[in-house]
């Protein structure tokens, strides 16, 4: 696995801690049969430091993000967070994605296979069909709002695609545009 590790909010990145990181997402190849790259962003707050991992693949991207008192903590939580995750989800996206070509190439077979598809209990509880309503980001945003939601999906009258505006967690709103 090709590791880049890089630090934000003036955390300066040491050998010893890419070194670290980069240790510790070996550990995750065993899951894949090809060699992927794996982000790594290291930021040191007054009170914590956070650790992001991005491993972006053909048809999906892993992410973990942590926060912990020590970086070298925070990367071993990220670590086991991404490992759980794979294990979760492995099943789930070979086979629904096994119709496009490649997908059930990048994990190993040697897996329990079984084991994970007991463990897999991600399945939706309710569904829902929405009308999408033809508006502009802002009116969007006020119908966010006025329902209390933490998303709203709706059609965007400018673009006429479909959008999604979000409540973000630092109380901001975001906005999800399909191409």
């Amino acid at each position: 696995m090709k590791v880049q590790v890089r630090g934000k909010n003036g955390f300066e990145v040491t050998d010893a801690i890419s070194e670290y990181a980069a240790d510790k997402l070996s550990k995750l190849e065993k899951y894949f049969k090809e060699e992927l790259d794996a982000y790594v962003v290291c930021k040191v707050y007054n009170d914590h430091h956070k650790v992001e991992v991005t491993i972006p693949t053909k048809y999906y991207t892993m992410r973990a993000e942590v926060s912990n008192e020590d970086m070298y903590g925070a990367i071993d939580l990220t670590i086991g967070k991404l490992e759980s995750q794979i294990r979760k989800h492995k099943t789930k996206i070979t086979r629904s994605l096994q119709r496009k070509k490649g997908v059930k190439d990048i994990f190993h077979d040697d897996l329990d296979i079984e084991k994970l598809q007991r463990e897999l209990v991600s399945t939706p509880v309710k569904k829902k069909a929405i009308e999408l309503v033809d508006m502009t980001v802002e009116e969007a945003t006020t119908a966010l709002e006025m329902l209390g939601h933490d998303f709203y999906i709706f059609l965007n009258e400018e673009t006429q695609k479909v959008n999604v505006v979000y409540l973000r967690n630092d109380g901001q709103y975001g906005l999800i545009e399909t191409k």
